[in-house]
């Protein structure tokens, strides 16, 4: 690819990140001349560092804050369908040689080498979600290379979210290969049963990441009361049934999730073990307290409060005042979870803001575990964002 433009490093910044594995290089970092500017955003150029040596093959966004993703760092490789297949196979035989059936994330951006691209696999339908300017570009290629690699027979395209914003993309949802669900698709984890509407659910329509975390949760079940708040489609509150509570609460704010709560439930054989109430979260945990009512775990997953920097300390707020209303809800000798999926909010300011929350709420805690994503979300260790889950289990005095 020696034909490719190039984009140059300014000489102040440091070379020997990008060298060592860092795979962004932020606008302020890059020479951005006339011609840089003009690039086509997701075109391809060959990065140099300031003294014109060549370091990696590109992917350049001029509009976005990061100004150029590293696809490989061979300067003379080829960004074609050859080279998706590759790196595709190489994320699908980790995948299957964690899994034993295929619903999983298949593709974890930058961590598979693929930066910016999300692909989460049920079955034989794959979701993408390209949240960079050259996988959306190049949306039908990686729709073929899913196809060849792992035999799927319908790739879904969800372009929807805060990341493609950033990067200037527009929403779009399309059905790129294959025929669309005719409805939810029944996933099956750690013994329960979910329902992803891949269609029209959120992200995906289901959350991989908290696979183990959810394991985790199965373990403090002895029968009693759990309660899973920010339920999405009851995934703490589904695996605790299967793991022999007598009855799970799961509150969301959303109808369409907590109809696939139900959904679930009804596969599962225990509709009536399963208590939903659609409600502002906050709310419904402070109705919940002034009720005196108890539950042996309880299980906070909000979405992201802190989804930037500029949004840590507000977000840090809303985690320690999620624990204070959540920590009256446990029994004596009871178990509370909480979870963060801020990449913002790092797992000591998380923790603390956690501890605060407890303690305001009049409880006396240790912390038992700490959870993060399942191996189908590797880290990648030069980038923190990769790393975003966080989950905090607490047994109350």
């Amino acid at each position: 690819m020696t034909d490719l433009p190039v984009i140059r490093l300014r000489p102040k910044s440091k070379p020997q990140a990008i060298r060592h594995g860092f795979p962004w290089v932020f606008e302020d970092e890059a020479v951005l001349d006339r011609r840089t500017k003009a690039l086509a955003a997701g075109s391809f150029a060959i990065l140099e560092d300031a003294e014109r040596k060549a370091m990696a093959v590109v992917t350049v966004n001029p509009a976005s804050k990061i100004v150029a993703r590293v696809m490989d760092s061979d300067p003379e490789a080829v960004i074609g369908g050859g080279w998706l297949q590759a790196r595709l196979l190489r994320a699908l035989k980790m995948r299957e040689r964690l899994y034993d059936a295929p619903f999983y994330r298949l593709v974890h951006a930058e961590s598979d080498g693929l930066p910016g691209l999300i692909v989460d696999r049920f079955g034989d339908v794959a979701v993408m979600q390209p949240n960079a300017a050259w996988a959306d570009g190049m949306a039908s290629e990686i729709a073929d290379a899913l196809v060849a690699v792992t035999g799927v027979t319908t790739v879904i395209l969800n372009g929807q979210g805060r990341a493609r914003s950033l990067e200037g993309l527009a929403e779009r949802m399309e059905v790129l290969r294959g025929e669309a669900p005719s409805g939810p698709i029944e996933v099956a984890m750690n013994g329960a049963i979910y329902l992803a509407d891949v269609m029209g659910g959120q992200k995906t329509g289901i959350f991989y990441d908290q696979r183990p975390n959810h394991a985790f949760a199965q373990r403090l079940v002895d029968g009693g009361e759990v309660l899973d708040v920010f339920s999405h489609v009851g995934g703490f509150g589904l695996a605790m049934l299967a793991a022999g509570a007598e009855r799970t609460t799961c509150i969301d704010g959303s109808a369409p999730a907590l109809e696939l709560v139900r959904g679930g439930a009804k596969a599962m054989g225990a509709t009536d073990r399963v208590e939903v109430l659609q409600s502002d979260a906050f709310k419904a945990l402070e109705a919940m307290a002034a009720e005196g009512r108890r539950f042996d775990v309880v299980v906070c997953d909000p979405p992201a409060f802190a989804p930037s920097k500029q949004a840590l300390e507000a977000g840090l707020r809303a985690y320690e005042r999620v624990a204070k209303l959540a920590a009256p809800l446990v029994k004596p000798g009871g178990y509370l979870a909480l979870c963060s999926c801020s990449h913002a909010a790092d797992l000591t300011a998380f923790r603390n803001a956690s501890a605060r929350g407890i303690g305001r709420g009049g409880r006396r805690s240790v912390l038992i575990h700490s959870g993060q994503a399942g191996p189908d979300h590797p880290t990648l260790p030069q980038l923190a964002e990769t790393g975003y889950l966080k989950a905090l289990f607490f047994r109350l005095d």
